[in-house]
């Protein structure tokens, strides 16, 4: 049994590894209001290398709809400024000469119902990881019963790694269920 509970803390560790991508992935899908954590996936050329912004400035959001950026260092705001536009984002950065100044736009129902999709399918994204650990974990567990591991061990870490999908799987549903009315909320 000892082998099949290996192979069940492998199989936790891959899907607690799904889980904290899609809270990630979900984290930078906005809901409205601005955050700081939407930049997160900004890098700005800092002395020759690409640097996340929020390294080499600070990132605050003083309303719901507007989010400043100061850099430590003023000659990064252009640099900053085209990052911004030649992401994927959406912005439109303004600057008054000390910071970056980005106004976030109220989301309409078509863009509410287009990050509700979205959310969807890196759920579901998730959900395909899970199973796929837990197929991977099921194939490592049966090849056991070549080594003498008795079928009843085999078994019951069958169903301990069915009870960790499910387990797993719920909390998919319930971080994209909290997302979807994070968005749909006016």
């Amino acid at each position: 049994m000892e082998e099949v509970e290996l192979f069940l803390d492998e199989a936790k560790d891959q899907m607690n590894k799904a889980i904290q991508h899609l809270t990630t992935v979900l984290a930078k899908i906005r809901a409205g209001k601005a955050t700081p954590s939407m930049l997160d996936s900004i890098k700005v050329e800092y002395y020759g290398t690409m640097t996340p912004l929020n390294q080499v400035s600070s990132v605050t959001t003083p309303d719901a709809h507007t989010i400043f950026i100061k850099p430590w260092e003023k000659n990064l705001i252009q640099e900053i400024e085209r990052s911004i536009i030649n992401s994927d984002l959406g912005f439109n950065p303004q600057n008054d000469g000390e910071q970056v100044i980005i106004n976030v736009p109220a989301l309409t129902e078509e863009r509410r119902i287009e990050l509700v999709k979205q959310v969807k399918h890196e759920g579901e994204n998730a959900k395909i990881s899970i199973r796929n650990d837990r197929h991977d974990v099921l194939h490592q567990i049966k090849s056991l019963k070549d080594e003498g591991v008795s079928e009843d061990d085999i078994k019951s870490g069958e169903d301990l790694v069915q009870k960790i999908t499910d387990d797993h799987t719920h909390k998919v549903d319930e971080l994209v269920n909290h997302k979807e009315e994070e968005i749909m909320k006016v």
